[in-house]
């Protein structure tokens, strides 16, 4: 049902995410006030957890579109140079004007500065943009955005963590280097063993459980520090704001710069989607090891998650809209320019 409604998004629908998210928020938060004891249980699963989800998305990275780089050098330009300069300039110009707590803006900062490294991409197919391209930038902006995290940490934190880089460049080896390198062996060692067909099935089996493993996160999290998230429930709404209006600028930056370079709708999709799409998981699970004892910054990351869905899922309305009126006026070199592979070569995982 999933596929024939998606295709490339893997898990479940977008909406459904985001009351998967909602419920969990519900179902932690109640652990943690109705339940101490069985709060402190699961409270104990985070660290196992962490690595469940660290390795799961590193064993699905797609690390097979770097030939594409070679015929779009001005796209992943745009996109990386927009994620990595543009982008974090926008995210502290809103953080610190809307949002005083130092907690909460390091989440929602945390939140805003990383692009999206998997469900992006199908997005970005259903609404007619270069997944090719998409694929290639992937390991790119992982890459980048893991060396960056300590850095971003240590610009951006101030008083709220001390020695920044200190703390981050430890936990980030421990927690994310060692099951990444396990993941990607594992990876590598099912194309020497099984058939390609299997091999996505695989591939596909362990993604679709990455939405749920998020979820036992954050119940996990929530049951353990209910207490101090709720404790000021009204500055999550304003997460709630600057998340949105984040949205609402990158949108527009985005729309601006595709006018600007005159880039195809293929381009104009993808620069649309890695913009506007975050690594919130991989982010929430950097942010639980490398600072611990910070609730609020969670949940400021998980807030975010519950506004994103719904915006990428109007996103892939509104640019599928905009490539049937181009049909219909006859727009062929802005939509056949920079055309993704055809459909018979691009899997349903987004390649």
């Amino acid at each position: 049902m999933l596929r024939v409604a998606l295709g490339a998004f893997r898990g479940p629908r977008p909406l459904a995410v985001t009351a998967l998210f909602l419920t969990a928020i519900g179902l932690g938060s109640a652990i943690g006030a109705w339940a101490p004891t069985a709060a402190g249980q699961l409270s104990g699963a985070v660290d196992h957890l962490v690595l469940v989800l660290v390795a799961a998305i590193f064993f699905t990275l797609r690390i097979d579109g770097m030939p594409a780089l070679r015929r779009a050098p001005r796209m992943v330009f745009l996109a990386v140079g927009t994620n990595f300069l543009i982008i974090p300039v926008i995210a502290w110009a809103l953080t610190s004007v809307l949002v005083p707590d130092d907690a909460l803006r390091l989440g929602v900062l945390i939140y805003c500065l990383f692009p999206c490294t998997d469900w992006f991409l199908g997005f970005t197919r259903l609404a007619g943009g270069d997944t090719a391209v998409g694929s290639a930038l992937i390991p790119i902006q992982l890459a980048l955005q893991l060396a960056l995290y300590p850095v971003w940490l240590g610009v951006f934190a101030g008083q709220q963590v001390d020695d920044a880089l200190a703390v981050a460049g430890p936990a980030l080896l421990t927690w994310f280097v060692v099951p990444a390198g396990i993941a990607l062996s594992l990876r590598w060692l099912l194309g020497l063993v099984a058939t390609p067909r299997l091999s996505t099935r695989i591939i596909d089996a362990v993604d679709g459980t990455v939405p749920f493993v998020i979820v036992a996160l954050i119940v996990c999290l929530f049951a353990g520090n209910v207490g101090t998230i709720l404790a000021d429930p009204s500055a999550f709404g304003w997460v709630l704001l600057v998340v949105f209006l984040f949205f609402v600028v990158v949108y527009v930056v985005g729309e601006t710069i595709s006018r600007g370079f005159g880039l195809s709708h293929p381009e104009h999709v993808l620069l649309t989607m890695t913009t506007s799409a975050r690594n919130a998981p991989l982010m929430l699970a950097v942010s639980t090891i490398a600072l611990p004892d910070q609730p609020v910054i969670a949940a400021a990351i998980v807030i975010g998650m519950l506004v994103e869905f719904p915006h990428l899922t109007a996103l892939t309305h509104l640019l599928a809209r905009q490539r049937q009126r181009g049909h219909a006026r006859g727009d062929g070199h802005l939509l056949a320019r920079a055309v993704p592979r055809p459909a018979t070569e691009v899997d349903h995982r987004g390649r």
